[in-house]
């Protein structure tokens, strides 16, 4: 079992020692329900290092740290061809899904339309980089922890933006170190 690394330059280094591919991709984990500006920040320095590193990201498609990933690397990215991002479900039922939660209160109108908008920009620039699971009906638990696999086998490693002990984060996490897969995580609390 691998162990967490400290650095996301050891993990580059990592990476570089063990692997010979052209491209290597991270996966991207982190809470979706709380963050702050010093957590937007880190993930997109973090986005703009994978990529001087010709790296490329893997995602789960959702508010938060998932989204201010995919949104630093389509700028970094215009053809978003360092790009995947696993869908618990189609693209369509997970719109519905955010929208709902948006009519439910969970999550803002503009959460929601912001989050659908960006899904479907990557996927007209890239439809390949939206990988969509046509057997789910339903986005629950399951589903996304059953999301979080496919992250996590599609990527070379992980970077983890854990606020307080998510426990989404921390089954990527587990699964990341099951595999083997060099893991850093930043850990953050917010109240």
């Amino acid at each position: 079992m691998q162990k967490e690394i400290r650095s996301l330059n050891e993990l580059f280094a990592e990476l570089e020692r063990k692997s010979e591919k052209s491209t290597l991709w991270f996966g991207i984990a982190g809470t979706w329900a709380k963050t702050n500006e010093e957590i937007e920040h880190d993930v997109r320095e973090s986005v703009r290092e994978i990529y001087l590193h010709n790296g490329g990201i893997v995602s789960g498609g959702a508010l938060s740290v998932d989204f201010f990933a995919t949104d630093e690397a389509l700028l970094l990215d215009p053809t978003a061809e360092h790009i995947k991002i696993f869908l618990p479900v189609t693209l369509e039922r997970y719109a519905t899904h955010y929208r709902k939660r948006a009519e439910e209160g969970v999550i803002t109108q503009d959460q929601a339309e912001t989050l659908i908008k960006q899904l479907e920009e990557v996927k007209k620039r890239n439809p390949s980089a939206i990988i969509e699971n046509a057997l789910n009906t339903s986005v629950d638990p399951t589903t996304y922890f059953e999301r979080n696999t496919k992250v996590i086998e599609a990527a070379d490693a992980l970077l983890g933006f854990q606020v307080n002990e998510s426990k989404g984060t921390q089954d990527t996490i587990d699964k990341a170190l099951a595999q083997s897969k060099p893991v850093f995580v930043r850990k953050y609390i917010i109240d």
